[in-house]
């Protein structure tokens, strides 16, 4: 293994190195901004926007929802290695708003393992997924007085 002089995030995606079926988390990356929507295995939504230094290291926010409706938010530095076959794997020191704190590691998948596994939504079809919705709730409202 060695430690990546400078990754670039953009469409990788990752999931916990010690869990392979745990949430999985798709990468984004303009400049030195970089972006991840996660989801699955305890995760039903989750979002995680930081910047990326010269040295490929990721300094971000993070805030998730569980599949209880409970929110998770705090920090993270994600410091990549690159592994002998090329995917990254990244050593992310996290800290939560409530005080508690520790260290997670997550790997990219391979590229037989992103081929196989389901996309994650956009943030922009999610968001008009969400709009569609909307709409169509607000169409079929009862009007007033017509509650039972």
């Amino acid at each position: 293994m060695s430690t990546a002089a400078r990754v670039h995030y953009g469409g990788r995606r990752f999931r916990p190195a010690d869990n392979p079926g745990g949430a999985l988390g798709e990468y984004f990356q303009r400049g030195d901004l970089v972006w991840a929507e996660f989801s699955g295995a305890g995760v039903l939504a989750g979002r995680l926007v930081g910047t990326c230094r010269p040295d490929g290291v990721i300094e971000a926010a993070y805030c998730l929802v569980g599949p209880g409706g409970e929110t998770v938010a705090g920090t993270c530095v994600s410091t990549p290695t690159v592994l002998p076959d090329g995917r990254v794997r990244l050593t992310e020191q996290w800290r939560r708003m409530d005080g508690t704190s520790g260290v997670s590691h997550i790997e990219e998948l391979s590229g037989s393992e992103a081929a196989v596994s389901p996309g994650l939504r956009s943030s922009a079809g999610a968001r008009n997924e969400g709009r569609a919705a909307d709409e169509g709730r607000r169409h079929h409202r009862r009007p007033r007085g017509s509650e039972r």
